[in-house]
């Protein structure tokens, strides 16, 4: 499994608005619905449902990275927005530091390997430096897509 199997183009976000938790969750959650991987009226129930799995703790794993994520039991195909925030964001990180750069998975609840597979993908990236570093300098969709095809490929500068 690869990055670009998981994360929608249309779904990245390269410039977030939101300066809050929430409102990053909300974000992100409208990117996936725009993009075609949740339907429109799933959308309060899986901001309700990432809201609480961030209630149980925190997805800001530290170094300027989170991933808030659900299993869901009305996704059917898994997919991932990312969200770039040039400011920081307070999302009660284990290293209490802002976080710039959101990865929000949707899986299906009854699919866990995939889930786990997606999630060691993600994480594989973001403990590269090289690769947090790029995605917190990501301007635009294009620098992303270009960041997550080298990640893929891996032709990432250390």
């Amino acid at each position: 499994m690869k990055m670009l199997d998981i994360v929608s183009k249309d779904a990245i976000v390269a410039q977030l608005e939101s300066d809050s938790r929430d409102g990053v969750i909300k974000e992100l959650v409208g990117a996936l619905i725009s993009a075609g991987k949740a339907e429109e009226g799933m959308r309060e129930d899986l901001t309700a449902k990432v809201l609480e799995r961030e209630r149980r703790g925190s997805t800001g794993f530290g170094k300027g990275v989170a991933v808030p994520h659900v299993k869901h039991p009305d996704v059917d195909t898994m997919a991932a927005a990312i969200g770039i925030s040039e400011n920081g964001v307070d999302f009660d990180a284990l290293d209490k530091q802002p976080v710039y750069s959101f990865i929000l998975l949707l899986s299906p609840l009854d699919r866990p390997d995939e889930h786990l597979q997606a999630m060691e993908v993600i994480f594989k990236n973001l403990n590269q430096d090289s690769f947090r570093r790029f995605l917190r300098q990501s301007t635009s969709t294009e620098d992303v897509v270009t960041l997550l095809e080298d990640a893929d490929n891996n032709d990432l500068p250390a």
